[in-house]
């Protein structure tokens, strides 16, 4: 079933023919927030798709990017770049291409699992106020449910609603592997991926901005990945465990 929004997400189109709410989503945008500006949160890019915001993703150093594979499945190198140091989409800022993609080698398309690329950009980053790069977690470190974390994006402001063109933030709480099992059976959370939300709904990520980053005390600890619908009651956003992929990206990325 998560095969078929996959398709829609590398072509922009996220409007996958499957009936509400079963069907998980593959990308975010952020649902009950607010407008944020760029400067808080610098590390924020927009991962453009042949010139058009079609992800987000989260500066690690000058020259590498963290986002999610499913961003990058099946898509040539050549056709991405980053927005950095721009609160608007599609505008302001600076562009820079994309030299090389690591996609996680065990991404899986089905199932979601691995869901992580690292981006090599074609030239270094000039840090300043509105582009600098965000902390990464330990191997394996533990983040408790409850914890108040901050997701960030671009887009849809309610499911089915408009995009919005200022950057948006919201915090949601972690929520523990258990719980999420429990709320998204017959799927599998695997140890990759951990989850954020509120019971009652109303505030996550929504379609559009997968790649995003889930950040804790200025920690990058989650990557938006998938969900049902958006906002709902009980089922909350999961997002790729940093934590749990520290290793591959010290890999990549020598970080």
């Amino acid at each position: 079933m998560i095969a078929f929004i996959l398709g829609a997400v590398l072509l922009a189109t996220a409007n996958a023919n499957v009936p509400e709410p079963f069907s998980p989503r593959l990308d975010g945008r952020i649902v009950g927030g607010s407008s944020v500006d760029i400067s808080k949160h610098p590390y924020q890019v927009s991962l453009l798709l042949l010139g058009s915001h079609v992800c987000g993703g989260a500066i690690i150093s000058e020259k590498y990017v963290v986002t999610a594979a499913h961003c990058t499945y099946r898509t040539s190198t050549e056709a991405f770049s980053v927005r950095v140091g721009s609160s608007i989409r599609n505008s302001g800022g600076t562009v820079v291409k994309v030299e090389a993609i690591y996609q996680h080698p065990n991404f899986d398309y089905f199932t979601v699992d691995y869901d992580i690329s690292v981006l090599s950009l074609s030239s270094s980053l000039n840090f300043d106020s509105n582009i600098a790069a965000i902390k990464l977690p330990s191997e394996n470190q533990e983040f408790a449910a409850g914890i108040e974390s901050v997701v960030t994006g671009w887009g849809d402001t309610a499911q089915g609603g408009p995009s919005a063109d200022q950057l948006q933030a919201v915090r949601v709480p972690l929520v523990s592997l258990s719980d999420c099992q429990a709320a998204y059976s017959p799927y599998n959370i695997t140890d990759r991926m951990l989850c954020a939300g509120i019971k009652e709904g109303g505030k996550d990520a929504c379609q559009g901005d997968s790649g995003g980053p889930l950040v804790i005390d200025d920690v990058l600890v989650g990557v938006v990945s998938w969900g049902i619908g958006c906002a709902q009651p009980e089922y909350p956003g999961v997002y790729a465990s940093v934590p749990n992929l520290r290793s591959y990206i010290s890999e990549v990325s020598g970080i």
